[in-house]
């Protein structure tokens, strides 16, 4: 799908770029990948059509927007998000998805939110919708968080409109009003079929745990079924339509993360960076993970590294 936005990645302190993710999108914390004090990305502004408008692009861990945030800094906005590149993990109340390229998701800036990236580059549309203009004209069925389906022609509807707006810059009033219209009638139809986001289930927890916590070595199985004040083998039920056990949704998830990692890395020391990478992705022993990582792509670590 083609990108609405181009945004750069560059190496950036991560307070600064906290900072300018607060200064234009609200009270937010930023969570990075590494320890390094650096992430690569960027937060830039422009008004599309009578919508201030941020465009964030980052590798950060996660972003999360807490109830002290909230206190500090009340809602003035629903947020439009609008996913341009890369992958995002969105938990708002009891509504959870996983945004690919093109995927929507209608953030209520009242409410405690994440954003989970797993250290890889994403680049993100978000639209600021006056909050006090959504609930004069939606009222209640707007809030708590939505994810805008792309298989109702809506979506399809309201993404060629935001396009629209991207490009023509000046006189937009009447595509701004068409796109509320559209949101409108989103909202509509989904109460009318029920299409709702269903409520967060078990299953549903343990996966963003596992991605929350898989960079944690002493996190495993165990501990994710205390969290989750559940049994493991209850646990273990309720990973049998996924076909795995979540000890292998752990490693697999730390594997990703692994990969990524070693394919953004410009050292010339791969085999000292193979070492920093797997300890920072929660394995502790590498024999083990060279075993597993060369399993599942192929190919050993520091061949990964040096390719890239």
């Amino acid at each position: 799908m083609q990108s609405l936005m181009t945004p750069g990645h560059r190496p950036v302190p991560v307070e600064i770029l906290e900072a300018e993710i607060r200064r234009v999108c609200g009270s937010f914390n930023l969570e990075p990948m590494r320890r390094t004090g650096v992430v690569d990305g960027d937060v830039t502004t422009r008004r599309v059509g009578p919508f201030d408008t941020a465009v964030v692009a980052l590798d950060a861990s996660e972003v999360v927007r807490s109830t002290r945030s909230i206190r500090q800094d009340p809602g003035e906005y629903f947020f439009l998000l609008v996913q341009d590149a890369g992958q995002c993990r969105v938990e708002q109340g009891d509504h959870v998805a996983e945004l690919s390229p093109g995927d929507m998701f209608l953030v209520d800036s009242v409410k405690p939110s994440t954003f989970l990236y797993r250290g890889e580059r994403s680049n993100q549309v978000s639209l600021h919708i006056p909050r006090d203009e959504m609930m004069h004209r939606f009222g209640a069925a707007c809030t708590g968080g939505l994810s805008i389906s792309r298989n109702d022609p809506l979506w399809l509807a309201m993404r060629a409109v935001i396009a629209k707006m991207l490009l023509e810059e000046g006189a937009q009033a009447q595509l701004a009003e068409a796109f509320l219209c559209l949101i409108g009638a989103y909202l509509h139809s989904s109460r009318a079929t029920g299409m709702a986001a269903p409520a967060e289930t078990l299953l549903s927890r343990a996966l963003a745990m596992i991605d929350r916590y898989r960079a944690d070595p002493t996190f495993g199985p165990r501990e994710l079924a205390f969290r989750l004040n559940v049994s493991e083998r209850m646990l273990q039920r309720h990973f049998r339509p996924l076909g795995e056990t979540p000890s292998h949704r752990l490693i697999n998830r730390r594997l990703e993360l692994a990969h990524a990692r070693l394919s953004a890395r410009k050292g010339d020391q791969p085999s000292e960076g193979v070492t920093a990478v797997a300890f920072d992705c929660g394995f502790n022993d590498l024999s083990y993970f060279y075993r597993e990582f060369r399993k599942k792509y192929g190919a050993t670590p520091g061949t990964v590294a040096r390719c890239h």
